[in-house]
Parts: C-alpha cells; structure tokens; sequence
C-alpha cells in the first residue's frame, strides 16, 4: 500500500523564490491546458487527450524562459492533474451528481506541483532534499522515511512550505482482540462507542471565533493590493490552517484508539453533504469533522487488518436498542436520554450506536454469505 509522509521544507530566500517561479510557471501552464480543452470542446466538439497535452512540455520548455530550468516531470505532473480534474468532471456527470466543471487556477488557489520518479528531478542529499532547479533545501527529519520515496509533492500552505513523499509499505496488521464496536458520531459528543465510551467535542472552530473576528476586522481594514492586507490575508489563512490541524489531530487519535481495540467497528453511512443543509447546524457539523472521521477511519482499518461497514443511518437513535421496537414519539435532538416501554433507560448516542453495532453485524453476515455463494 501507499502512504504519504509530509515533512517541513526551510529554504532561503533564493531557493523559496524559485519555489514560488515554478509554482507560478505551473499554475499557468494548467489553465493554459485548460484553456485548449475548454475552447476545443466549445468550437469543434472535440475532447483533447492527456497524450496529446504531454507533448505540449517539450513545446513549453522551448518557449518559455520560465520554464526551460523546470524538470519535464514537474510539467508532466501538471497534466497528470488536469486529467485527474476531468476524470473526476466526468464520473460526476455520470453519476448526476452537480458536476463541477474544472476552474481555472487564481494565485492563491494553486498550491503544489511535484517530481514523479525518484533520482530523477529530486533527491535525498544527506539531510537536505535536493531538487532540480531549486537547489538543496533543508528538512525537518521529525521521523525517518520507511524506505525510499516513489514520489514527492512540493506544497505551499499558509504557514510555510512542505514535501509530501509518496512510499510503498507493507499493511501493519494488528493482533486481534474480538471486540466489535458501533459507532454514533454526533455534535453533542464527537464520538459514542456501543460499549458506552464517550470522546467529547471540543468545538475547535467555534472556539477560535473569537480570534478569527478579530483577524477577518483587520484584512477588511487593510488596502487592495497593499502588503499590509497580504499579511492579513496570512494570518487569517494561518488561523484556519490551525483549526483544522487540531481537528486532525483530535480524530486521529479516537481513530488510533479505535483501531486499536476494535476488530469490526460499524459505522454510520451519513450524507453529510445533505445534513449541512441545515443551517442551524451546518457550522458544527463541519467543525465536527465527521467525513474526515470516516475516512480516515477506513484507510487505518485497511492498513491495520481492521474490518469497518457503514449501516443506514435511518432511525437508529429512534429504535430501541433492547427490544428493537420504535420509539412510540419521536425523540427530538434536545432529548438526551430515551426510554421504552421494555423498560429500557439510556443515553440517546449509545443507544444509537448499539443499533449501528446490530445493523453492521447484519450487514456483514450478508456480505460474507454471499461471498461465500459466490
């Protein structure tokens, strides 16, 4: 399997000058490819092929004196992740889901380019990486590399410059430990486990409110286009860029614990794109971070042997998790503990998440057996 491993690049002044012409010089090069597939569909009906694009590097590199010290991978790449862009437009329009037709690239909205075959474009040179055309570029080594790198992504983000290194490693499969576990995610309580645990929800983005008004009052005090307002732009981006790390920080770790202790772990299957809709709720919803939160939770279970189903989500908190009948009324979001005429008295989240820890049993039992018909 592929992991990425991300590590905090220190280049100078010289060299973060060229990181930023590449960047530039790739960015334009992508909405010029977008472009030519916009305007080719548009006048002839006519699709432009990735082949077709590939060549247009060589043409580039001859042209362009931008261009002529950027290694040809990095160009590649920029065409690579074009076809991604309409691959991803086409399945899309396919599925009828809302399309989203590829945009073109703004200064602020362009973050990365990368090399793709290691030894050729970028190196490890001792404890520095070394790339074509920028120089070698000091690295924090918080952790070592597995083995060597395939790939690597150079990536800006607010609070400094970052390389992303791609590595193939062999899944870590954990000793079982034959415990099973449903999942209720939630806004009262970020997680519930069916086993009665309970991870509170620290509310990062509610919580840094505050300091965020604050931010946002002063870029909208600052002139257009002067470096005072791009300073304030930073620091309200380097504010958002540290909501989200103590987001990812939070679940990860209920995601560690989870993987830990829990051989089969049921989860709900939520249209989270459908439930912020609602406005009362969409911010903490968000703020919740439950897509990351499931996804993250599969790619740990795969890696780690773990075996997680999703369930449907409907009427799980307005089910008796004893006797399995529905709740006469229905409980409302304000009600927090749920009681039935079996005699049942439980907290609303664990009740529902021993019905998911039911429903992924029945699940699973399905799929296996017909597999095994199969």
């Amino acid at each position: 399997m592929y992991k990425v491993y991300a590590y905090r690049l220190y280049p100078s002044q010289s060299q973060e000058k060229r990181l930023f012409d590449t960047l530039e010089t790739c960015r334009q090069f992508y909405n010029d490819l977008l472009e030519e597939r916009r305007d080719a569909w548009a006048n002839e009906q006519r699709s432009v092929s990735k082949v077709e694009q590939l060549r247009k590097v060589k043409e580039l590199k001859a042209t362009n004196p931008y261009a002529r010290n950027i290694h040809s991978h990095v160009l590649q790449v920029v065409v690579a992740d074009l076809d991604r862009a309409f691959q991803a437009f086409f399945r899309r329009v396919k599925s009828g889901e809302k399309p989203g037709y590829p945009r073109f690239k703004g200064k602020n909205r362009f973050s990365s380019f990368g090399f793709k075959e290691y030894g050729n474009g970028f190196k490890i040179d001792g404890r520095r990486l070394r790339l074509h055309g920028i120089g070698r570029i000091p690295v924090r080594w918080h952790r070592p590399l597995p083995c060597t790198p395939k790939t690597v992504r150079i990536v800006r983000k607010a609070d400094g410059w970052y390389a992303m290194f791609t590595c193939e490693v062999e899944p870590q499969v954990l000793p079982s430990t034959g415990r099973e576990a449903g999942i209720d995610v939630g806004v009262a309580s970020l997680v519930t486990t069916s086993g009665g645990e309970k991870f509170a929800n620290p509310k990062w983005y509610l919580a840094g409110q505050k300091k965020l008004h604050r931010l946002q009052r002063s870029l909208s005090r600052k002139q257009l286009g002067g470096k005072n307002r791009e300073k304030a732009r930073q620091a309200v981006a380097r504010h958002h860029l540290h909501v989200s790390r103590q987001r990812q920080d939070a679940l990860n770790k209920i995601i560690y614990k989870l993987i830990q202790e829990y051989d089969f772990i049921a989860v709900e299957d939520l249209n989270i794109q459908g439930m912020v809709k609602n406005r009362r709720l969409s911010k903490s919803i968000m703020d919740a971070g439950w897509g990351y939160f499931k996804e993250r939770l599969f790619s740990k279970a795969a890696e780690a042997g773990r075996m997680v189903v999703e369930v449907n989500p409907a009427n799980t908190s307005q089910t008796c998790s004893s006797c399995g009948q529905l709740f006469p009324e229905k409980i409302s979001l304000s009600v927090r503990t749920v009681r039935c005429a079996c005699g049942l008295e439980l907290d609303r989240d664990i009740n529902a998440a021993i019905n998911i820890l039911r429903l992924g049993r029945s699940r699973w039992a399905l799929t296996s057996a017909a597999a095994g018909v199969a």
